[in-house]
């Protein structure tokens, strides 16, 4: 929670503490170190800056970087991956986390074209295909740089401990599951193959998130963020395009959409409820525009289950503290901490 100087001007309008109090605690928040990015001029330009080299690297590669051939594309690469190190290094030396963590996100960015590099200079690379084209098409032979930058991305995570770190690993997981759907289904066009991979990689994904959530309860950075977001994407994506004919089978898309809004208020994970308020007006717009297309009662039946939830949100609200309180003392401890923590 993060406490504002409003916020400590109210708690001394109440008595709860005195303005010199207010003032020390203010100064005291002030002068801890930016772990985390904030929402002002100096973030925005930290990750303006980083985000820019990092897309020149990966979704804004040109052909024109081609004509260096394998080995100049490899070894360039790792003098550019050689800078991105030192830069890390040096921002945190000095305690500037954001940067840091930016640079060396930088160099598990590089890792793709690197790998890109060494097979074409070994000769091993499959077809006429350009790196360029790793952010655009879904190929079975992209699984070799997503399973190298994995490796690269997870020894930087570990050495370096920044939470942005786990986005390229969030992306490269999320890529890898596309890629990977399309070497089991032998490049052919099944749809239905690359859903259910999509949609059990995606599962297994968001599993890892919560895992990863429980093992950093105790720091004050958010290490799964990534994770739930690209983990959730996924798995929702391959469900949503799951084609049954089954009105049973619909409902149940209805229901572990609703549980993902659960999950995500329980986690306190807004990704889940977005995409699973997604899916529920999915359902929704299915009913009306294709099951009750001609009924007179569906819209007065949904305006008043909305004027139902709205009711059922200010008894909770109003009962909130004891049943939460009661819902969490049934938790496991690490859960528990989680949600105190949150």
């Amino acid at each position: 929670m993060k406490i504002s100087k409003q916020q400590l001007d109210a708690a001394v309008s109440r008595q709860i503490i005195s303005q010199q109090q207010a003032d020390a605690l203010f100064q005291f928040f002030r002068a801890q170190p930016a772990s985390a990015a904030v929402f002002d001029f100096t973030h925005v330009l930290y990750y303006l800056g980083g985000l820019i080299a990092i897309a020149a690297m990966t979704l804004f590669m040109t052909l024109g970087w081609e004509a260096f051939g394998g080995w100049g594309i490899f070894f360039i690469t790792l003098l550019y991956a050689g800078v991105g190190m030192k830069l890390s290094d040096f921002f945190q030396r000095h305690g500037h986390a954001v940067p840091a963590g930016l640079c060396a996100t930088f160099v598990v960015a590089l890792t793709p074209l690197a790998v890109y590099g060494l097979q074409q200079a070994l000769g091993w690379w499959p077809d006429s295909s350009a790196y360029r084209d790793y952010h655009r098409y879904i190929e079975w032979h992209w699984l070799y740089l997503e399973l190298a930058t994995l490796a690269v991305g997870t020894a930087m995570a570990w050495r370096y401990k920044y939470p942005f770190l786990l986005m390229p690993i969030a992306v490269t997981l999320w890529y890898l599951s596309m890629d990977l759907a399309a070497w089991l289904a032998f490049d052919r066009l099944d749809y239905e193959i690359r859903a259910l991979v999509s949609m059990y990689f995606g599962l297994l994904m968001t599993l890892l998130a919560f895992w990863v959530d429980i093992r950093s309860r105790q720091s004050r950075a958010d290490y799964a963020f990534w994770l739930y977001l690209f983990g959730v994407l996924t798995f929702w994506c391959g469900l949503s395009m799951q084609d049954s004919d089954s009105e049973l089978a619909r409902f149940g898309y209805c229901v572990i959409n609703l549980l993902m809004i659960g999950l995500g208020v329980i986690l306190l994970r807004r990704v889940f409820v977005v995409f699973g308020a997604l899916g529920v007006a999915a359902y929704l717009g299915y009913l009306s525009h294709q099951v009750f297309e001609d009924s007179l009662l569906f819209p007065l039946m949904l305006t008043a289950l909305g004027l139902l939830i709205i009711y059922l949100g200010v008894l909770w609200q109003h009962h909130e503290s004891d049943i939460s309180q009661r819902l969490r003392s049934r938790l496991p401890l690490a859960l528990q901490q989680l949600l105190e923590k949150r």
